[in-house]
């Protein structure tokens, strides 16, 4: 029997325009650049990734532009040849041959499991240990900044029951202001829906425990990362004094870092993100030590395009338990899509096909149009 291998790949940088600005406290989002990755074997299966960031550098150490030139020129030479069917040696590869560089790793695994599963006939969820369930609700995140328009907008998703979870982006303005801002919009929003904020690293500890008493007496159901990551005896201090679970978000960069803040009990809820631990694969190793230590889970998002989202869902369908839900709505704040059947949104929930590998293809027409000369 002859065995398939990795013959080619090609990584296209695709840039979307947003439905609106996303405002984040480093960076204000109106254009998303996907990196989108095809893995070709010699059996004539392609298969798809995604390699997505938000903000590029102002938020991590990887932007489209590198993640394409580290794979062109580093991880995708160091894949051809292998065994198709053989992930985990060919991301132990990439380990050796790359430290770091998450993002890129991550499509490329997305890619590997995608050509599997064809090969296979099984959806990712089922090479990745079995699909328990075959939706995931869905949050949204208010970012406009702007009070009215932020209530606006969530009261239309609760209509439409597109969405009953919202994260309230803050720390680009003073502390009063968005204490403010995430009061107002829960006061309007009532017990229709559970509202939330992200404070992406922007508080100090003094600011985070007068943040967290105030958003915990009027409401708030979760806090994330208040703090920045480089202060865990901050983190530590504050998980145990906070009335409201503190997630940890951008301190996960690897699986190590998911050990050590399980260790030190500086977070009660993980986001997980494939991009930021190397690949489906990966973030499952972060979701088994979190549960081992009693901590529980968030389905997150670096804003992916359809096909990194649902490389996720994949991997967030095989957990025993997603207690806060996901916020896998990257592909609802793009106003152009690559492939030709959306993912599925309704009742609150993304719905996961579950057709071979991740379930979806590309357009080539419209990825001939939207990528980058």
């Amino acid at each position: 029997m002859t065995i398939a291998t990795i013959e080619h790949i090609e990584t296209i940088l695709v840039d979307l325009p947003t439905i609106r600005p996303h405002k984040l406290a480093m960076h204000t989002i109106s254009q998303q650049t996907l990196v989108i990755i095809r893995v070709r074997c010699s059996d004539g299966i392609e298969g798809i990734g995604e390699s997505t960031t938000v903000g590029g550098l102002s938020y991590a150490y990887e932007s489209p532009e590198s993640i394409k030139t580290n794979i062109d020129c580093h991880l995708a030479p160091a894949l051809i040849g292998l065994a198709a069917s053989n992930i985990n040696a060919a991301m132990q590869r990439l380990d050796k041959v790359a430290k770091g560089n998450t993002f890129a790793k991550s499509g490329l695994e997305s890619a590997l499991l995608d050509a599997q599963g064809k090969r296979s006939g099984l959806a990712v969820s089922e090479l990745l240990g079995g699909r328990v369930r075959d939706s995931l609700e869905v949050g949204w995140v208010l970012a406009s900044g702007d009070t009215a328009r932020d209530v606006d907008e969530a009261q239309r998703l609760l209509d439409l029951r597109r969405h009953r979870i919202f994260k309230v982006k803050v720390g680009a303005q003073p502390l009063e202001h968005d204490l403010k801002h995430v009061v107002a919009i829960k006061q309007a929003l009532g017990d229709r829906a559970s509202v939330r904020v992200d404070v992406n690293q922007h508080w100090n500890e003094s600011q985070a425990i007068r943040g967290c008493r105030v958003l915990g007496d009027n409401g708030i159901d979760l806090i994330e990362q208040p703090l920045s990551r480089q202060d865990r005896a901050g983190q530590v201090r504050l998980n145990q004094r906070s009335p409201v679970p503190i997630m940890a978000d951008e301190s996960i960069e690897s699986v190590e870092d998911a050990f050590n803040l399980a260790a030190d009990g500086a977070a009660s809820v993980f986001a997980l993100k494939i991009a930021k631990n190397g690949g489906p694969r990966a973030v499952l190793r972060s979701a088994q030590i979190a549960e081992a230590a009693g901590i529980a889970l968030y389905g997150a998002t670096m804003l992916e395009g359809s096909i990194g989202t649902l490389a996720s869902a994949h991997a967030f369908l095989t957990l025993r338990q997603v207690l806060w839900g996901t916020e896998l709505f990257g592909p609802l704040l793009l106003t152009e899509e690559i492939v030709s059947e959306p993912p599925v949104y309704r009742d609150f929930a993304l719905h996961v096909p579950d057709r071979p590998g991740l379930g979806v293809s590309l357009d080539e027409d419209r990825l001939r149009r939207l990528r980058r000369p």
